[in-house]
């Protein structure tokens, strides 16, 4: 997403952004006009992407009203500091209040400058994830109890008004300006047939979030569901997963196997054993010295680890890498394995958590190579799928460019008997925050390691990671991912040969 500060709106990225999940971000301290222009522009592409566009001018309005509360929030932070009194006593707020309006609006440029040095920002956030549109205006200012009861004050009075005649013919208090607003903003919100619950104002220790919530349209999403079901169901045209592996992943589960019979069953396929040996003997697992044979990996590696690669290795072996997209794919995947195995390697020093993070980054992007694989056959049923069905050619067109690749590669990975929590982070890879709470090293992990590598390949910004996941690991700026993407990258090439 482009700097909004350069006023460029980036249509490919902000449709790249729709179709992972990823939330597209826009930051101002002023909030001048400029930036409300490129706001309403960015809205206008994103909600196409995801077709909601007939709804463009109320959201549009609801935004607006939203940040420019916002920023009379953050204005109302400095008047009150540089007049010595505090927001969360109610005398000295009652009497801040009867001449702030009058006094910030005489001297506007004065107390967003304030605004600006103190670091106040208003962060707009438009992301669309579990078929949900989530928009959101934050800014970095705890709200006291008295604002957050007179919002919700106003709210409740709001929703008891069915038009604009109604609200206008109450006396409604204007004394910080947002009365009004906000009942408009609610009756928008009725014309775009949303109830109460999907507006709310949100307080935590550091910021205040307004938060507007949009399903998309219930045709569209059993169209996306129906046709991803299609494929997963046709992709009987690609091979099964190979019966020797699964002969062996069903030994591992077996309590009654031993490491040695496993071993030899490995050996009984020399090629899977030249290619694990390869495996087990690269810079992944660091050994000190060069294995030989499959029973000293086994011993080396653990059952664990020997289980993951199976997962891994099968999968590549399933869906090949004879194609320039699927080698691009397939190169993506090992970059994110090995950045998520040095990110837990880093963070977290879990030796089993390393195991299962890197074969995660190896298979979370199945659902995009699967697609690669679409053969003619199966392309003819998914045409004639979306000719019955009455479907829009956009809807196989979202698909194939990555829109619902991670349920795909979750489903698909389900068919094959994968373990669930492999199943889990390819289907969380976009969305780490569903993921189940025992499960999130994982998904984080895989999460983080393929934003970094996005953020590499300039599809990304910092603004655009999971805040949640950069605490999780201790990060807190631009220039720790940078440092991170650096020596992961030396890394990656030294490993690969490619320096």
């Amino acid at each position: 997403m482009a700097a909004a500060h350069e006023l460029v709106v980036d249509e490919v990225k902000i449709k790249r952004a729709v179709q992972s999940g990823i939330p597209l971000t826009i930051t101002t301290f002023t909030l001048p006009h400029e930036i409300e222009v490129y706001v309403e522009q960015v809205l206008t592409i994103f909600l196409r992407q995801v077709d909601q566009e007939k709804l463009k001018d109320y959201v549009t309005y609801c935004v607006q009203e939203l940040a420019v509360n916002a920023k009379k929030a953050n204005t109302k932070r400095v008047y009150f500091t540089e007049r010595g009194l505090d927001l969360a006593n109610m005398e000295d707020y009652q009497t801040g209040m009867t001449t702030f309006k009058e006094d910030t609006l005489g001297n506007i440029g004065h107390y967003l400058q304030l605004q600006k040095d103190r670091g106040l920002y208003i962060k707009l956030i438009f992301q669309v994830k579990k078929n949900i549109v989530y928009i959101e205006i934050r800014n970095n200012i705890a709200i006291t109890k008295i604002e957050l009861v007179r919002i919700h004050d106003k709210l409740a009075r709001s929703r008891q008004y069915h038009n604009l005649e109604d609200a206008l013919s109450q006396v409604l208090d204007d004394s910080e300006g947002a009365g009004l607003g906000l009942v408009i903003l609610v009756l928008m919100l009725k014309k775009m047939g949303l109830d109460e619950d999907s507006f709310d104002i949100i307080g935590t220790e550091t910021e205040t979030i307004a938060r507007i919530i949009i399903p998309l349209e219930k045709t569209r999403l059993e169209n996306l569901a129906d046709l991803s079901e299609t494929i997963v169901e046709n992709v009987n045209s690609l091979p099964q997963f190979p019966e020797n592996i699964m002969l062996v992943q069903r030994m591992i589960n077996d309590p009654k196997s031993e490491m040695a019979d496993i071993a030899r069953q490995i050996s009984m396929d020399p090629a899977l054993t030249a290619d694990l040996l390869k495996i087990v003997n690269s810079a992944q697992y660091m050994l000190v010295k060069k294995v030989d044979s499959i029973s000293e990996a086994v011993k080396m590696v653990g059952m664990r680890g020997i289980k993951n690669l199976l997962y891994s290795y099968g999968s590549q072996k399933v869906l090949g890498e004879d194609t320039r997209e699927k080698r691009t794919l397939w190169e993506h995947s090992y970059k994110t394995a090995f950045f998520a195995y040095n990110l837990v390697k880093n963070f977290k020093k879990d030796h089993n958590l390393m195991d299962d993070v890197y074969v995660g980054g190896i298979l979370h992007d199945m659902g995009k190579i699967i697609f690669a694989n679409v053969h003619p056959d199966l392309l003819k049923k998914i045409q004639k799928f979306c000719a019955d069905k009455g479907l829009p050619a956009s809807t196989f067109e979202d698909l194939s460019a990555g829109m619902n690749h991670a349920e795909i590669g979750g489903m698909v990975a389900e068919k094959w008997n994968f373990p669930e929590h492999l199943v889990h982070a390819i289907q969380y890879h976009h969305d780490p925050l569903s993921a189940a709470p025992e499960e999130r090293d994982l998904i984080f992990s895989v999460y983080l390691a393929n934003m970094i590598c996005e953020y590499e390949n300039g599809n990304v910004s910092f603004d655009q990671f999971e805040p949640m996941v950069l605490d999780n690991f201790g990060i807190t700026s631009k220039k720790q991912i940078s440092s991170l993407l650096e020596r992961f990258s030396v890394g990656f090439k030294r490993e690969n040969h490619k320096e």
